[in-house]
């Protein structure tokens, strides 16, 4: 079966401390993955990446979130562009590496499904809030956003909350996976 694929990178770190994240699309890219989606049959657009704001500097806020403005805008870039694919009938395939992507691309999604599941497969559940983590990294929270929970910045992108109910998500860890491969 044929689907029409938009790619869409997201080069940012700004929701977790490590650097190089940001370049995950372009390893992506670089392994050769449209031309390998190709090979099999799909029509592919590459859309390029989307611009990142760097956060702006030294701002007080009343949160321990990282870069709280700054990820929140790329979200809301992401969401709308998640969006436009969508309703061009086309499947959104975003690149990234920082998880906090997730949160832009789920709530784009949700706006077209209205009982959306997720799979997610991760080494950690990404379910912390500003109060449950110890770095305030929001690359650790996408998942807890997108259900609702967490700082309101992030949990109502989009305008609503949540985006996916709990009964309808999956998490496998890579090291439950793992595990289950080597029985």
């Amino acid at each position: 079966m044929e689907t029409n694929i938009s790619v869409l990178g997201v080069p940012m770190d700004l929701g977790q401390s490590r650097r190089g994240v940001d370049m995950g699309p372009s390893a992506i890219r670089y392994a050769g993955v449209v031309e390998r989606l190709e090979k099999i049959g799909h029509t592919v657009t590459d859309l390029g990446n989307i611009d990142i704001a760097p956060p702006e500097r030294a701002t007080a806020t009343h949160t321990n979130l990282k870069n709280l403005e700054a990820v929140v805008k790329a979200n809301l870039d992401l969401l709308e562009k998640v969006d436009n694919i969508i309703r061009r009938k086309e499947f959104p395939l975003t690149f990234g590496g920082d998880h906090s992507i997730a949160i832009g691309t789920l709530a784009g999604v949700s706006r077209h499904y209205k009982n959306l599941g997720v799979i997610w497969y991760d080494a950690h559940g990404d379910l912390n809030t500003e109060e449950t983590s110890p770095s305030g990294n929001i690359h650790g929270m996408p998942l807890a956003a997108s259900l609702g929970f967490g700082h309101p910045f992030l949990t109502n992108i989009g305008g609503y909350a949540p985006k996916i109910k709990p009964e309808n998500v999956v998490i496998l860890a890579h090291g439950i996976s793992m595990m289950v491969k080597r029985i």
